[in-house]
């Protein structure tokens, strides 16, 4: 496929592009700052650039297949609260819109776990947690909600249109994985998200499977990895700091905590790396 990816350049994206390139995807890159000759420099809160972009450029391409928008200020406090609103609401609405105005059906956006109830102050209803799960508490994944929001209205409005959000967990990369020993003696380091992580090429590979498999319409996915980003026992970690809440199925050792049931199912997506393959 022919593929535009917006934030190219970010943690998750740069490891996406590679990984659809490497699939045999010719991807073109969106983002507000890329070296000549990788990408495409852009203002996505520019309703007029997007459109023009998703259409096509010059020497880059005259039309593509699907969008991969993970361009975003991506979590809550790096900017004021109105500047992240604004950034991410116009960028993922020009995103969608200028699809739809150019016939391009099949879109995957970066949603974000911050909708599970983070930093979970209030204990979470049951574990593990899943996709019925939302409870923004930070403008960030306000934006989140609204943006899948619009993703189900354009849906609506155009039968044919295909769109998967994600719930990413936080994106992990294998040079992050020496700083997990720091958290182990303090499961409340890291209870905010129930000590959830995805790897960003199990995230890439995720991303693949919707491209090939999702049919027409809305959904949304949590997307985390297989496990925690713990030692201890999963069932451990709840019963110590989340004590009384109900798990609505057993979960083995160090197993996951944010439900990945439903991608597992309709993506026939399964993780397949671990922190602690990286551990000597």
């Amino acid at each position: 496929m022919r593929i535009l990816l917006t934030g190219g350049s970010g943690k998750l994206g740069s490891t996406v592009t590679t990984s659809l390139r490497d699939a045999g995807h010719a991807v073109i890159v969106l983002d507000r700052a890329v070296p000549r000759g990788e990408g495409i420099p852009i203002d996505l809160t520019d309703a007029g650039q997007v459109l023009d972009a998703v259409a096509g450029v010059e020497e880059q391409h005259d039309g593509v297949d699907a969008i991969v928008h993970l361009a975003a200020i991506p979590a809550p406090g790096l900017f004021p609260d109105v500047v992240t609103f604004e950034n991410n609401i116009l960028s993922t609405h020009h995103v969608l819109q200028a699809a739809r105005r150019a016939g391009v059906q099949r879109i995957v956006t970066a949603s974000s776990e911050t909708l599970l109830g983070l930093p979970m102050d209030v204990p979470p209803e049951y574990l593990p947690v899943d996709e019925a799960v939302t409870l923004p508490n930070s403008t960030y994944s306000m934006t989140k909600l609204l943006e899948e929001q619009m993703a189900l209205t354009f849906c609506r409005w155009d039968p044919a249109l295909s769109i998967t959000a994600m719930r990413f967990s936080n994106v992990m990369v294998e040079a992050d994985y020496a700083g997990f020993e720091a958290w182990q003696d303090d499961p409340l380091v890291r209870k905010w998200n129930a000590w959830g992580y995805i790897d960003a090429r199990d995230a890439a590979d995720a991303i693949a499977k919707a491209l090939e498999v999702r049919g027409p319409g809305f959904e949304r996915y949590i997307i985390a990895n297989a496990d925690t980003v713990m030692r201890t026992p999963s069932a451990e970690l709840a019963a110590a700091v989340f004590p009384g809440v109900p798990f609505t199925r057993p979960v083995e050792g160090t197993g996951t905590l944010l439900s990945i049931d439903k991608a597992r199912a309709e993506l026939g997506w399964q993780p397949t790396r671990s922190w602690r393959d990286t551990q000597g």
